[in-house]
């Protein structure tokens, strides 16, 4: 009788977390419920993408004029971004990218680099292997690519809605420390080392996108082999957990434009279920 109720609550429990997973196409939700005097939205993001594929909606647009300030990932609005950015951006403990390396594998490094990045390796010596990502999506793209972050950002100044970031950059850098360096620099490798691989993947993530099905975006993030690597836990979904108090702290405090990567989204321990988990009426907006 015991082993019948557990399987009972267990099939209950298993079947009312499956109820907040997202499953319609959409890349723009509203949020409502739990208090809030006007609703909030949710948008998720691709980081960089080739102007070809890039699109702001109208009803993007005016759901944004509905509210009164964006809240990215991060503020990409703070002057002293940069700044921040050079005093976080090296490894600790005096690790440098040669020690992370074979001698053959650097030189492979930084003959793509100066190839097809046109930068050599030098001034990133010491930076986080992750952050080399960042100049390799030029030749992932072949094109010189946009940001709906910083698109978003604009359409903010205009409406004089102020702009925040849900983490800090400290938060978002201190990640890249979690993740063995090694670890990171072997990622960097297999990217380059499979690039038409890489590219079709790429091309196979942004027509999903243009789709808005983030259930078969979120599942092709973690099947691939470009992307987490294992790392699921510290980049996608301990993040997705951290951000929901704060999601409700800000939500509550006025109507706001949430916009993050889109891979946050979907799943199980996805934004969009957990907020409804927490009370929170979540609905894709057409």
């Amino acid at each position: 009788m015991k082993r019948v109720l557990f399987l009972l609550i267990f099939c209950a429990f298993t079947i009312a977390s499956r109820a907040q997973v997202p499953v319609e196409n959409s890349l723009l939700w509203e949020i409502s419920g739990r208090g809030l005097a006007k609703p909030s939205y949710l948008f998720g993001t691709i980081h960089l993408i080739c102007p070809t594929d890039f699109s702001i909606s109208d009803s993007l647009k005016s759901t944004l004029a509905r509210t009164q300030q964006v809240a990215l990932e991060m503020d990409m609005d703070d002057p002293g971004m940069m700044t921040g950015m050079m005093k976080t951006m090296n490894m600790t403990d005096g690790n440098e990218l040669k020690k992370l390396v074979t001698a053959s594998e650097y030189e492979r490094l930084n003959r793509f680099f100066t190839d097809s990045v046109h930068v050599g390796l030098a001034m990133f010596e010491r930076a986080k292997p992750f952050i080399l990502m960042g100049p390799l999506f030029n030749a992932l793209l072949d094109c010189q690519p946009q940001s709906y972050e910083m698109a978003l950002v604009e359409l903010a100044g205009k409406q004089k809605s102020e702009v925040i970031g849900i983490e800090t950059l400290e938060e978002q850098m201190a990640i890249f420390d979690t993740i063995p360096y090694k670890d990171q620099a072997k990622m960097l490798l297999t990217l380059i080392d499979s690039l038409p691989s890489a590219k079709k993947e790429f091309r196979s993530l942004v027509a999903l996108y243009k789709m808005q099905d983030i259930s078969k975006l979120y599942d092709l993030t973690m099947k691939s082999d470009f992307g987490m690597d294992g790392n699921e836990e510290v980049m996608l979904f301990a993040r997705n957990q951290k951000w929901i108090p704060r999601i409700r702290r800000i939500a509550s405090a006025k109507p706001t434009f949430f916009a993050v990567g889109a891979a946050h989204l979907g799943g199980e321990r996805g934004v969009i279920a957990l907020l409804r988990k927490e009370g929170f009426q979540v609905r894709a907006v057409k």
